[in-house]
């Protein structure tokens, strides 16, 4: 792949859909670990003692000098995700210039045992900035498939572009992954970002997917342990789009709220019965746990997602962690979203993302952010359409516009933010978000309830899901219906919102220059569908000290 960086001349770096409880009290046998379930996590293989590589390799975190590299061994045919069986593997690496592994620059081994549920990290350094390199893992006479990567930029370069896929949201159950396929297939990334909800945490069918479940996932039941946690990552990394794109390009990835449980807090969740399912603080490790298994991710705190990548000159990505710190979101109407006691990132994060955006010297802060930011209220809607759109919002069926497990539900974190921006005079602030299964496309302004009159401080592109259900999909209309009626409405009551669809499913493609960052919206023909086709939706930008969206009419 030619370079598309200009210039390569050390690393810069570290620093919803709510359904309601189901009354039964969920899998107390969940913690029981059967054959049957884990085996379903791997593609069928011969009953042999052969080493395999059935879930791929990734890479993340790119760095100007290093990237992080993964894959999971399968050493035995017993040793499948979350079993805890199979015997330590050596397994080596080896990292080259060209596809064909000639012209090596690194080499290495390391031992995966079921202790890390046989995953293997290797955080490669070394390495020259804006640069491909091609990578293999062997265990004993088998090789895995060699997959790309790609380094940073150096941190003084100056970048002409840097242009990167942007998804959330894939539930299993609810579809294909078809969006991961198309990213993959188009060969100009340099990185890709998933801004969370990698898995989802439910039992079959206990999720929307439309009355239907177009494929299992496994385990059956809702996850809970450990082995739990594992066996669904495993299950997840079996999708050959998922893989295809991992082997294409570093993904860049924070985690949301159903990589542990839905509507998660620091000390709990909406989807987790204290005592019934055990212990949070268990619960939450063991999600923890995997995620850091089974993800290319380079953690700088232990336990949490928030950290810094820098693209030279151009851009740095301070990506957050909305779960780990925030306090309980209180009942819409029954709780004071403003008290400055309760936060969304904690103080310390804040602090760091404060500090960070003032210290920053590229041409854009980006920031990767689980959660809308952006203020929603809801206008004069009519019952059919207000309550599934309460719905998909998390919203009390019979009022009050507002979703407080988002940004809305801790405004002073928010004040406190677009305050720090405005005061500074930082420009140049886009946040990426997902988690909503719509596709939005925002100014932020620092009073919503004066705005245009008042300033916008930063601008906002929020990608619908990959296959989560979204307002069609609840209602069971065809898609496109219910987005040509709320639309309008939506933004009537939201004068910074320029752009909502509520309908469709996909991905974007965020493209940047020194001029603007441009956001283009990708959906997929059918969820349900393996070869899903994909076509351009829509495209908005932010002229560089705008602060402000525009429609553009052509994709980059």
């Amino acid at each position: 792949m030619t370079s598309r960086y200009r210039a390569s001349t050390s690393p810069e770096g570290v620093n919803s859909l709510s359904p309601r409880r189901r009354t039964v009290v969920k899998a107390a046998a969940a913690t029981v670990v059967l054959a049957g379930p884990l085996a379903a996590a791997l593609p069928a293989r011969a009953a042999t003692d052969t080493p395999a590589f059935l879930h791929g390799l990734a890479s993340g975190d790119p760095l100007p000098d290093g990237v992080l590299l993964w894959t999971r061994v399968t050493p035995t045919a017993e040793a499948v995700p979350g079993s805890g069986l199979g015997p330590d593997t050596e397994v080596s690496w080896v990292v080259a210039r060209d596809k064909a592994l000639t012209d090596v620059v690194s080499r290495g081994t390391t031992t995966a045992t079921a202790a890390s549920d046989h995953t293997v990290k290797a955080d490669i350094r070394g390495l020259a900035p804006a640069t491909d390199y091609w990578f293999r893992f062997s265990a004993g006479d088998v090789d895995s498939p060699v997959a790309r990567t790609r380094t940073a930029p150096a941190a003084d370069a100056a970048v002409s572009g840097l242009r990167f896929g942007v998804v959330s949201c894939a539930n299993w159950e609810a579809g294909y992954f078809s969006a991961y396929r198309h990213l993959a297939a188009r060969g100009d990334l340099d990185a890709w970002l998933h801004l969370g909800d990698y898995i989802y945490e439910y039992g079959t069918g206990q999720y929307g997917t439309r009355g239907t479940v177009v494929r299992q996932t496994a385990p059956a039941h809702e996850i809970l342990t450990l082995a739990d946690y594992r066996t669904r990552h495993g299950k997840y990394k079996t999708d050959p789009d998922l893989r295809t794109l991992h082997a294409k390009a570093p993904v860049i990835a924070i985690w949301d709220d159903h990589e542990f449980a839905n509507d998660t807090w620091s000390g709990g969740a909406e989807n987790h019965t204290e005592g019934a399912e055990g212990a949070w603080s268990a619960r939450q490790a063991a999600a923890k746990q995997a995620y850091f298994e089974w993800m290319p991710v380079r953690p700088a705190i232990a336990g949490t997602t928030y950290r810094r990548l820098r693209f030279g000159k151009l851009a740095d990505l301070s990506l957050l962690d909305l779960r780990s710190f925030r306090s309980q979101q209180v009942a819409v109407g029954k709780g004071a979203v403003d008290d400055p006691d309760r936060t969304i990132t904690g103080r310390a994060q804040l602090d760091w993302l404060k500090a960070g955006l003032t210290a920053s010297d590229t041409a854009w802060r980006l920031v990767g952010n689980s959660v809308m930011i952006s203020p929603f209220v809801i206008g004069s809607l009519s019952a059919d359409l207000f309550k599934p759109l309460a719905k998909l919002l998390g919203l009390p069926e019979d009022g009050l516009g507002l979703n407080t497990d988002q940004w809305d539900g801790y405004t002073d974190d928010r004040r406190e933010l677009l305050a720090h921006l405005r005061a500074n005079a930082i420009r140049n602030t886009v946040f990426l978000t997902g988690d909503i299964h719509m596709a939005w496309a925002n100014d932020v302004p620092v009073d919503a309830g004066t705005y245009p009159l008042s300033a916008s401080a930063a601008t906002e592109f929020v990608v619908t899901s990959m296959t989560s259900d979204n307002l069609d999909d609840i209602v069971k209309v065809p898609e496109g219906v219910l987005t040509a009626v709320a639309s309008p409405v939506i933004r009537a009551a939201n004068r910074h919102v320029h752009f909502v669809d509520t309908d469709r499913h996909g991905y974007g493609v965020l493209d940047v220059t020194a001029e603007r960052a441009q956001m283009d919206y990708y959906v997929v023909s059918d969820r349900t569908d393996p070869t899903a086709t994909s076509s351009w939706s829509r495209s908005y930008r932010t002229r560089s000290g705008t602060q402000k969206v525009e429609r553009t009419y052509d994709p980059v």
